[in-house]
């Protein structure tokens, strides 16, 4: 740290420390002891050279009162208005907020410009006030929508600017480039060659002077010229000298197609770590190690930096695959397919770069429409959450999750828990998102090809046109199967459709046009349809009846559509269904491009897909919402005190019903008893009925040894009943008001270990698990999450009300669905939590806990 303060520039320690002087060592030991947040905090930004790690930027917050806290930085002078000074002040707010500082507090003289910028586009709100030549700046450290949207802007421009060097470089250099025909370091270097790369690659090999009448480098070092991207294919123990030379040579991004990294044994995570530190040491960015490299189709690049022997057409098609062997097939499918791609990545063990990188600069790139996701697992799910959340409003994200066997019900402590498969937070993830699952990759293109050249559907109406029953009916049943609606058609539609179809034709929908029908059918009916304001999306199926008429059939479907364009059917979706040998090769018009496929309920998947896609885009964004009423603090402590005297475990009765009332969670009026003479007492405050529950953390479903009894009249029954249901060891008996009416629901947490807490919500009760319905979602739950969680599960119809039952307060449910979200990211300790039943009480009149378990580690 002194170090760093004495190359610092006059002018820069006159800003730091008000003098052109260096700080003393006493100062300089001060700053660097970070023990007690509470008081003050450094930290540090570090660059390496060689062998040697410097510090290149440094920023405290000394505490000046229990809520305020004085902040400053400097930052090395090469490296001024690079963003560092904005980063650190992001992370000293971010940290000064988790110990309980609400604002910083700062001095800067008026001719820093750089760091009265550095605040000033916080996003913070300032208050400012200048005082002869120094300016006082005073702000608030709590998040705002304004400074976390500068945060993600700036995330998101920093990110997408460190990739720019893997899709595209000036020029490449293959490090392990090799003479023999089946090594990788062979392949690798044909295909930057065979798909004419435009700009200059050099091949590095120490045992060869010449590769494929190309002259050979024997290293990186004695290259005629920095190159931006090496492609390192040498042996797993020779990668990191190898990054050392790319960095001092100044290679700003590394592939690293060498395996055996992590994904083989100790040795290899061990030198992934000591990579990962390199590379980002270095400053660089690095994809794999692991992997099969990456692809940029653009004309003006052609970047084929791998060794797949496919180089697909361009298009506006973005890929990335956790599996570099799939990737090859992908790459194969896509080109058989006639998909279009902009650029593909094979990310491997995504040591540096991960799939939440690529969705950032995809995002960003004019190339890219659509973008599809191989996944295997998640690195970071809430960074892809947040990502996927915006990038989706603008882009569709189409994802194969591998992975979807069910872990199989575990003995667990909660309906919740024993509810949640290991595929229930994928889901839900990607129900939060926008993020289109595929089920299978064939899928996945079938949703490509379909949202990469049409327009999204306006609504869930579609006509279906078709030359035979049998495959309309299919498409029928698999549209209405996937929530969509194949509507009768008018009668002014069907009297034009009987100028041009023969008598036998049928004409409600799907329209079948009966196997007599030709191309000029096709075309008129598709004209007349398309325009139609009865539908929002058309499908079009033919089955050849005479081989010879499928060309002329394929030109009048492209004929139907562009004449049913021009005449107001714009910007609905149209999907060909030709069941032929060339059936899922797409129609092309002047103007567009109709997506093909072999099976007509394909088509309907697709369609149901993009309908439910373009919902979620179409509506207002979600917000995750704040409550003034809780008492975290409190909350807290009761956890901590529980975790101080137990450990982990399930918390007592009395614990649960204080925890709940910290986040204003509404329950049952009610009381623990640990004696009939107390039991009878809170009955007779309450008012009869009352119920009687065992308290016991060693009870796990009090209900099925009889513990519970219901409709308790009199004080004698009461004290009758506590003496039949006590137990060595409990914590007591839990007396309640009885609930004269209402919905019995279940909202539960359990904790994924790569997503966090799920919660979960549907009909409760002892049923709660034969019935399984539950809807689950990936906390923090936004306004959106909570009103879409309780519409899902089948027995809504009973909160609407049904058959004479009373409605349920919806608005109070989605209420406590949210707030119980905010307990378990407030409370990280919970990890389990059932709400068993939740009365949904008539509109008005709110909901109510009855029973809660709650456990914490």
């Amino acid at each position: 740290m002194a170090e760093f303060f004495h190359q610092l520039s006059p002018e820069s320690r006159q800003h730091r420390f008000f003098s052109v002087a260096e700080p003393t060592a006493e100062l300089v030991r001060s700053l660097c002891d970070s023990s007690n947040p509470r008081s003050k905090l450094t930290l540090v930004i570090t660059r390496r050279s060689g062998d040697r790690e410097t510090i290149v930027g440094a920023g405290s917050y000394i505490g000046l009162d229990d809520r305020t806290a004085e902040v400053a930085m400097a930052v090395d002078d090469r490296l001024q208005g690079k963003g560092i000074g904005t980063h650190l002040l992001e992370r000293l707010a971010l940290l000064a907020s988790r110990v309980g500082f609400t604002r910083f507090w700062a001095v800067t003289q008026l001719e820093n410009r750089g760091m009265i910028d550095v605040f000033r586009h916080s996003g913070f709100p300032l208050r400012e006030k200048v005082e002869g030549t120094y300016l006082e700046l005073d702000f608030s450290v709590v998040p705002t929508a304004s400074s976390v949207e500068l945060s993600e802007m700036r995330d998101r421009v920093f990110t997408a600017a460190s990739l720019r060097s893997f899709f595209k470089p000036l020029s490449v250099a293959v490090v392990g480039a090799s003479r023999e025909p089946s090594s990788i370091g062979y392949r690798i270097l044909q295909a930057l060659m065979s798909n004419r790369f435009q700009g200059p690659v050099y091949p590095v090999n120490p045992k060869a002077g010449v590769i494929g009448s190309m002259r050979a480098y024997a290293s990186v070092g004695v290259l005629p010229e920095p190159v931006e991207l090496a492609i390192i294919a040498v042996p797993r123990d020779a990668v990191p000298g190898v990054v050392d030379e790319c960095a001092a040579h100044g290679v700003k991004a590394v592939i690293v197609i060498t395996a055996a990294f992590a994904e083989a044994d100790e040795q290899g995570r061990a030198l992934q770590k000591e990579l990962l530190q390199k590379v980002r040491g270095y400053g660089m960015r690095m994809i794999g190690p692991n992997c099969m490299g990456l692809l940029n189709t653009n004309p003006a690049i052609q970047l084929n930096a791998s060794f797949s022997p496919v180089f697909p057409p361009a298009g506006r098609i973005a890929m990335s695959s956790q599996s570099g062997a799939l990737g090859l097939a992908i790459l194969a499918l896509a080109a058989e397919r006639q998909l279009g791609v902009s650029t593909f990545v094979s990310v491997g063990n995504k040591a540096d770069v991960s799939g939440n990188d690529l969705l950032q600069y995809w995002e960003v790139d004019d190339d890219t429409r659509v973008i599809l996701l191989y996944l295997e697992s998640f690195g970071n799910p809430r960074r892809f959450a947040r990502i996927a959340r915006r990038v989706s409003r603008s882009k569709p994200i189409i994802a194969v999750k591998a992975g979807r066997r069910l872990a199989g019900r575990r003995a667990a402590g909660s309906h919740t828990a024993a509810l949640a498969a290991n595929d229930v937070a994928v889901d839900a993830l990607f129900r939060q998102t926008g993020v289109i699952r595929a089920e299978t990759l064939d899928e996945m293109f079938d949703l490509a090809a379909a949202l990469d050249n049409q327009a999204l559907p306006a609504g869930r109406r579609i006509g279906i046109v078709t030359n035979a029953g049998g495959p309309g009916i299919l498409c029928t049943d698999a549209c209405e199967a996937g929530g969509l609606i194949v509507p009768e058609l008018s009668e002014k539609i069907r009297s034009e459709l009987r100028k041009c179809l023969p008598a036998g034709a049928s004409l409600s929908n799907p329209v079948d046009m009966i196997a007599s029908a030709r191309a000029d059918s096709y075309q008129r009916t598709i004209e007349t349809m398309l325009p139609s304001s009865e539908i929002d999306a058309l499908i079009v199926i033919y089955i050849p009846v005479d081989r010879n008429d499928s060309h002329s059939v394929a030109q009048a479907i492209r004929d139907g559509v562009s004449r049913g364009r021009a005449t107001g059917g714009a910007g609905k979706p149209v999907l060909a269904c030709l069941m032929s040998r060339d059936g899922a090769r797409a129609l092309v018009t002047p103007t567009e491009t109709i997506p093909s496929y072999l099976f007509p309920e394909a088509a309907a998947k697709v369609l149901a897909k993009a309908v439910t896609y373009a919902e979620w885009r179409s509506k207002p964004l979600a917000m995750v919402p704040g409550f003034l009423d809780i008492n975290k603090d409190a909350a807290k402590e009761i956890v901590r005190r529980a975790l101080q005297k137990r450990g982990g475990g399930w918390l007592e009765t009395e614990e649960c019903r204080t925890l709940l009332s910290a986040f204003a969670i509404p329950q049952v009026a009610g009381g623990l008893a640990r004696t009939s003479d107390q039991a009878a007492e809170i009955a007779r405050n309450l008012g009869f009925p009352v119920a009687a529950k065992l308290a016991s953390q060693r009870v796990l479903h009090k209900s099925d040894i009889g513990t519970v009894r219901l409709n308790l009249q009199d004080e004698a029954r009461v004290r009758r009943t506590f003496d039949e249901i006590r137990q060595d060891g409990m914590e007591g008996i839990l007396i309640q008001k009885m609930i004269g009416s209402g919905v019995e629901l279940m909202i539960g947490v359990t904790e994924d270990k790569s997503f966090g807490p799920l919660i979960a919500f549907g009909l409760g009760g002892v049923h709660v698990e034969i019935l399984g319905d539950v809807r689950f979602r990936v906390t923090p739950l936004t306004d959106r999450d909570a009103q879409e969680m309780v519409r899902e599960i089948r027995g809504y119809r009973l909160l609407e009300g049904y058959r004479g039952h009373a409605p349920a307060d919806v608005p109070a449910i989605e209420q406590v669905l949210l707030r119980v979200s905010r307990m378990v990211e407030d409370i990280p300790e919970i990890r389990e939590l059932d709400l068993n039943p939740v009365f949904g009480l008539p509109p008005g009149q709110g909901c109510a806990v009855a029973d809660a378990r709650i456990r914490i580690a």
